[in-house]
Protein backbone atom coordinates (compact mmCIF):
# COMPACT_ATOMS: atom_id res chain seq x y z
CA UNK A 1 0.00 0.00 0.00
CA UNK A 2 1.53 3.22 -1.01
CA UNK A 3 1.76 5.87 1.18
CA UNK A 4 -1.14 8.65 0.99
CA UNK A 5 -0.56 11.92 2.43
CA UNK A 6 -3.43 13.99 4.38
CA UNK A 7 -4.79 15.80 1.73
CA UNK A 8 -5.23 12.82 -0.21
CA UNK A 9 -6.25 10.64 2.66
CA UNK A 10 -9.52 13.21 3.44
CA UNK A 11 -10.24 13.07 -0.08
CA UNK A 12 -10.87 10.07 0.32
CA UNK A 13 -12.37 9.87 3.03
CA UNK A 14 -14.35 12.29 2.24
CA UNK A 15 -15.53 10.30 -0.69
CA UNK A 16 -16.08 7.88 1.91
CA UNK A 17 -13.60 5.47 2.42
CA UNK A 18 -13.72 4.15 5.97
CA UNK A 19 -9.63 2.88 5.47
CA UNK A 20 -8.81 6.68 4.33
CA UNK A 21 -10.72 7.30 7.40
CA UNK A 22 -8.97 5.06 9.42
CA UNK A 23 -5.25 5.43 8.70
CA UNK A 24 -6.42 9.81 9.30
CA UNK A 25 -6.97 8.23 12.88
CA UNK A 26 -3.83 5.90 13.27
CA UNK A 27 -1.17 9.18 11.86
CA UNK A 28 -3.07 11.49 14.32
CA UNK A 29 -4.00 9.21 17.40
CA UNK A 30 -0.48 10.06 19.23
CA UNK A 31 -1.00 13.93 18.68
CA UNK A 32 -4.20 13.75 20.05
CA UNK A 33 -3.65 11.44 22.89
CA UNK A 34 -0.51 13.52 24.06
CA UNK A 35 -2.65 16.84 24.51
CA UNK A 36 -5.95 15.42 26.04
CA UNK A 37 -3.44 13.44 28.66
CA UNK A 38 -1.46 15.99 29.05
CA UNK A 39 -4.54 18.24 29.65
CA UNK A 40 -6.80 15.83 31.51
CA UNK A 41 -4.25 13.16 33.35
CA UNK A 42 -4.51 9.84 32.28
CA UNK A 43 -7.72 8.77 32.71
CA UNK A 44 -10.60 7.89 31.59
CA UNK A 45 -12.48 10.84 30.66
CA UNK A 46 -9.00 11.26 28.49
CA UNK A 47 -9.92 8.18 26.54
CA UNK A 48 -13.33 9.25 26.11
CA UNK A 49 -12.51 12.87 24.84
CA UNK A 50 -9.46 11.27 22.67
CA UNK A 51 -11.96 9.19 21.18
CA UNK A 52 -14.89 12.18 21.03
CA UNK A 53 -12.24 14.34 19.19
CA UNK A 54 -12.16 11.64 16.27
CA UNK A 55 -16.18 11.37 16.23
CA UNK A 56 -16.13 15.11 15.81
CA UNK A 57 -13.64 14.99 13.01
CA UNK A 58 -15.68 12.14 11.22
CA UNK A 59 -19.16 14.47 11.71
CA UNK A 60 -17.38 17.46 10.08
CA UNK A 61 -15.31 15.50 7.55
CA UNK A 62 -17.50 16.84 4.53
CA UNK A 63 -16.97 20.42 5.87
CA UNK A 64 -13.27 19.87 6.01
CA UNK A 65 -11.43 22.29 4.18
CA UNK A 66 -7.87 22.12 4.58
CA UNK A 67 -7.64 25.79 6.09
CA UNK A 68 -5.00 24.68 8.55
CA UNK A 69 -3.49 21.26 9.01
CA UNK A 70 -5.11 17.94 9.88
CA UNK A 71 -3.10 18.15 13.11
CA UNK A 72 -3.93 21.60 13.77
CA UNK A 73 -7.54 20.94 13.58
CA UNK A 74 -7.74 17.75 15.76
CA UNK A 75 -5.40 19.43 18.31
CA UNK A 76 -7.64 22.51 18.42
CA UNK A 77 -10.85 19.94 18.96
CA UNK A 78 -9.02 18.33 21.61
CA UNK A 79 -7.99 21.56 23.40
CA UNK A 80 -11.82 22.61 23.22
CA UNK A 81 -13.35 18.74 24.62
CA UNK A 82 -10.31 18.91 27.12
CA UNK A 83 -11.38 22.20 28.41
CA UNK A 84 -15.03 21.31 28.58
CA UNK A 85 -14.61 17.80 30.80
CA UNK A 86 -12.50 20.24 33.02
CA UNK A 87 -15.46 22.66 32.86
CA UNK A 88 -17.48 19.86 33.95
CA UNK A 89 -14.85 18.31 36.53
CA UNK A 90 -14.96 21.19 38.41
CA UNK A 91 -19.21 21.39 38.64
CA UNK A 92 -19.36 17.91 39.98
CA UNK A 93 -15.80 18.78 42.30
CA UNK A 94 -18.10 22.00 43.49
CA UNK A 95 -21.24 19.83 43.76
CA UNK A 96 -19.78 16.68 45.43
CA UNK A 97 -16.98 18.16 47.66
CA UNK A 98 -17.62 18.00 51.59
CA UNK A 99 -14.09 19.30 52.90
CA UNK A 100 -12.67 22.63 52.17
CA UNK A 101 -10.34 22.49 49.24
CA UNK A 102 -7.87 23.52 51.84
CA UNK A 103 -8.27 19.99 53.48
CA UNK A 104 -7.64 18.89 50.30
CA UNK A 105 -4.80 19.82 49.33
CA UNK A 106 -2.80 19.84 52.41
CA UNK A 107 -3.97 15.74 52.74
CA UNK A 108 -3.12 15.34 48.99
CA UNK A 109 -0.18 17.15 49.27
CA UNK A 110 1.64 15.27 52.33
CA UNK A 111 0.88 11.60 50.26
CA UNK A 112 2.81 12.84 47.05
CA UNK A 113 6.33 12.87 45.78
CA UNK A 114 7.95 15.86 43.86
CA UNK A 115 6.84 14.50 40.48
CA UNK A 116 3.15 13.95 41.61
CA UNK A 117 2.96 16.95 43.42
CA UNK A 118 4.14 19.04 40.17
CA UNK A 119 1.55 17.11 38.19
CA UNK A 120 -0.97 17.90 40.74
CA UNK A 121 -0.26 21.66 40.79
CA UNK A 122 0.05 21.77 36.75
CA UNK A 123 -3.51 20.06 36.61
CA UNK A 124 -5.03 22.54 39.20
CA UNK A 125 -4.02 25.51 36.90
CA UNK A 126 -7.32 27.69 35.21
CA UNK A 127 -8.03 25.96 31.96
CA UNK A 128 -6.47 29.11 29.81
CA UNK A 129 -3.53 28.92 31.57
CA UNK A 130 -3.46 24.98 31.46
CA UNK A 131 -4.10 24.93 28.09
CA UNK A 132 -1.14 27.42 26.47
CA UNK A 133 1.23 25.28 29.34
CA UNK A 134 0.05 22.17 27.59
CA UNK A 135 1.13 22.92 24.11
CA UNK A 136 4.07 25.01 24.89
CA UNK A 137 5.71 23.28 27.61
CA UNK A 138 4.78 19.50 27.84
CA UNK A 139 3.92 19.50 23.93
CA UNK A 140 7.08 21.59 22.66
CA UNK A 141 4.41 23.51 20.07
CA UNK A 142 6.22 27.22 19.14
CA UNK A 143 4.21 30.50 20.55
CA UNK A 144 2.69 31.06 17.23
CA UNK A 145 1.74 27.23 16.64
CA UNK A 146 0.06 27.45 20.11
CA UNK A 147 -1.87 31.22 19.19
CA UNK A 148 -3.17 29.14 16.41
CA UNK A 149 -4.08 26.14 17.93
CA UNK A 150 -5.78 28.23 20.41
CA UNK A 151 -6.96 31.00 18.16
CA UNK A 152 -6.01 33.35 20.89
CA UNK A 153 -3.22 36.13 19.98
CA UNK A 154 0.00 35.54 20.35
CA UNK A 155 0.52 38.76 23.32
CA UNK A 156 -2.25 36.19 25.24
CA UNK A 157 -0.15 33.32 24.55
CA UNK A 158 2.64 34.52 26.11
CA UNK A 159 0.72 36.06 28.84
CA UNK A 160 -1.03 33.52 30.10
CA UNK A 161 1.99 31.17 30.11
CA UNK A 162 4.00 34.27 31.97
CA UNK A 163 1.36 33.70 34.68
CA UNK A 164 1.16 29.80 34.78
CA UNK A 165 4.85 29.74 34.97
CA UNK A 166 4.54 32.23 37.92
CA UNK A 167 1.76 30.54 39.28
CA UNK A 168 3.74 27.14 39.52
CA UNK A 169 6.99 28.64 40.79
CA UNK A 170 5.00 30.18 43.80
CA UNK A 171 3.35 26.65 44.78
CA UNK A 172 6.52 25.22 44.56
CA UNK A 173 8.76 27.67 46.42
CA UNK A 174 5.58 27.30 49.24
CA UNK A 175 5.63 23.20 48.68
CA UNK A 176 10.35 23.43 49.55
CA UNK A 177 9.66 25.89 52.39
CA UNK A 178 6.94 23.53 54.15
Amino acid sequence: MSHRNDEELIRDAQKGDLTAFKELVKQHEGAVAGVVKSMLGATEEAADVGQEVFIRFYQSLSKFKGESSLRTYLIRIAINLSLNELKKRKHRRSFFTSASEGDQVAATEHKMDLKEWLEYEFNQLEPEFKSVATLRLVEGYSTEETAELLQIPLGTVLSRLARAQKKLRSRLQFHLKN
